[in-house]
């Protein structure tokens, strides 16, 4: 009998987490409350209970070739940046590719999840699922927990004094789906991630006045970088993370400072971080600097309080009138199903090795994936800890050294709204190279230049596609080499829908 393995959640982590215990020869069962795969990327017109819950206009914030699967390219055809709808299709061709399909369980909600009575000589696990109205109890060797964080929406109005009294429509992020409600109105937007600024740019183009509240500023990025490539493509390669994480702070500081204000100035915008260490992950938006220069947007400090039909901010003496209110204050995260002894939450915080394994468990058998918040894709990462903790699953000693281990310099403190130094730590290429090292699938430029000199310098000058981690070790595909040379076809192949006549054919 191989080892069984319960996967929780069938959206990016979900699959891909079944796709490695079937490349190991793990017996994976995949559970999903909902009636189909793609988790957050399943677009639903009504919000369901404990699901993530998108608005239609959402785009990927990460390119295609960043975003793959590393042995699974984006089609040529596909845009750069993925529309939804698109995303969810991507994710089915996995499945079907893959042959996953048959080992998830749809409609079966993960009801508890418990030490077996032998958890400490065999790590087992008891499993109760719900489907139908009806509960079953399984046993498994190991678990994998990849159920996301964003279905617990975090709308803390005890921060916001006077909300009581506001006569207005208040209502948090998660259940906004189109701009309609905001025709004519003036809304304000509290908080400034990546919803909010998106949700704020949409109300914009029907409501009578749009505000942000923002409390720190943010740095805010553009998919279209420098010469109009995608942002992640110039800014995540080899040689950049080399000189970001080498670098003292305040020169990488200062570094990052310069790169985000060549496109506009910050200051200018009222949207400069403060320097401290309490700066945000930058948002990424293309049209809120136009809108702030056509009036179409304004930025405010952090709400003071609010008034009948008013709000009044910090530092600005007058009220601003408003009749609708946008909570963009993010999400909590929680296992429901696990005991707290198993994964403690507190202050949103989670003490987890690498980000993955529980520090205090005796035995390495259950794991959470994608409860990390890098500045790059998400979809590679979730799939790097998958390929990890199949192996170390499988005992092919993958250097989990153990996640029993204390020191609080090998625990990822996994915190939402991250700090400026958590980006740094969580250097996404430095953290990709981390768990590839520990199953031996980290490219060796030194090697390849002497072997494959084009490939070496494709892969350090160019950008870390995910494709990088195939070219050998376990996992190894075929593929990987020409999905790397070609990666800026597929990048062109979409906008590249008028040549004029003469023009050059590179990139």
């Amino acid at each position: 009998r191989g080892m069984r393995v319960a996967v929780v959640g069938a959206g990016v982590s979900g699959l891909t987490a079944t796709k490695c215990c079937l490349d190991e020869g793990l017996e994976p069962t995949c559970f999903e409350q909902s009636q189909d795969i793609g988790g957050v990327w399943r677009y639903t017109e009504h919000i369901e209970a404990g699901r993530p819950s998108l608005y239609p206009s959402v785009i990927s914030n990460t390119s295609k070739e960043m975003s793959a699967f590393s042995d699974f390219p984006f089609p040529e055809d596909f845009p750069v940046f993925l529309p939804n709808a698109q995303l969810l299709d991507y994710l089915r061709r996995y499945a079907e590719h893959f042959s996953l399909r048959e080992h998830i369980k749809l409609g079966t909600t993960v009801v508890s999840i418990r030490k077996h009575p032998d958890f400490a000589t065999t790590g087992r696990w008891n499993v109760v699922t719900e489907a139908g109205g009806k509960q079953t109890s399984h046993v498994f060797d190991a678990v994998m927990v990849c159920s996301g964080n964003f279905s617990e929406p975090s709308l803390p109005l005890h921060c916001f004094p006077g909300i009581e009294r506001f006569r207005g429509q208040y209502f948090h992020s998660r259940q906004y789906k189109y701009p309609d409600v905001f025709q004519g109105k003036r809304v304000l937007v509290v908080g400034m991630g990546n919803s909010g600024v998106d949700i704020a740019v949409e109300a914009s183009r029907v409501a009578a006045k749009v505000t942000i509240s923002t409390t720190r500023g943010a740095w805010l990025l553009s998919r279209v970088f420098e010469h109009g490539y995608p942002w992640d493509m110039v800014l995540n390669t080899r040689l950049m993370s080399l000189i970001k994480t080498n670098l003292p702070r305040s020169l990488s500081w200062w570094l990052i400072n310069y790169k985000v204000n060549q496109r506009f100035n910050h200051e200018n915008y009222g949207l400069q971080p403060e320097k401290s260490c309490l700066v945000r992950e930058p948002v990424l938006n293309d049209d809120l600097p136009s809108y702030i220069l056509t009036g179409r947007i304004t930025i405010k400090p952090g709400v003071k309080e609010f008034k009948d039909n008013s709000v009044v901010f910090h530092n600005c003496p007058e009220e601003e009138p408003i009749d609708i209110v946008v909570f963009c204050t993010g999400y909590n995260f929680s296992f429901p199903f696990l005991e707290e002894s198993v994964v403690r939450v507190e202050n949103k915080h989670a003490s987890l090795y690498k980000y993955v394994f529980p520090t205090h468990l005796q035995k390495p058998t259950l794991a959470v994936l994608g409860l990390i918040k890098p500045l790059g894709g998400i979809m590679p990462m979730a799939e790097m800890q998958a390929r990890w903790v199949s192996r170390v699953f499988k005992g092919r000693g993958a250097n989990v050294s153990p996640p029993v281990s204390q020191n609080a310099a090998q625990t990822g403190h996994v915190l939402f709204g991250l700090t400026f130094d958590e980006v740094l730590k969580t250097e996404w290429l430095v953290y990709l190279d981390t768990l590839a090292s520990f199953i031996g699938a980290k490219p060796s430029v030194l090697k390849l230049l002497c072997t494959d000199p084009w490939l070496a310098l494709t892969i350090f000058f160019g950008p870390c596609s995910p494709y990088q981690y195939r070219l050998g070790g376990p996992g190894r595909w075929e593929g990987a080499r020409q999905a790397i040379l070609t990666q800026w076809d597929r990048v062109l192949k979409p906008t590249r829908t008028r040549v004029p006549a003469g023009s050059s054919s590179s990139f």
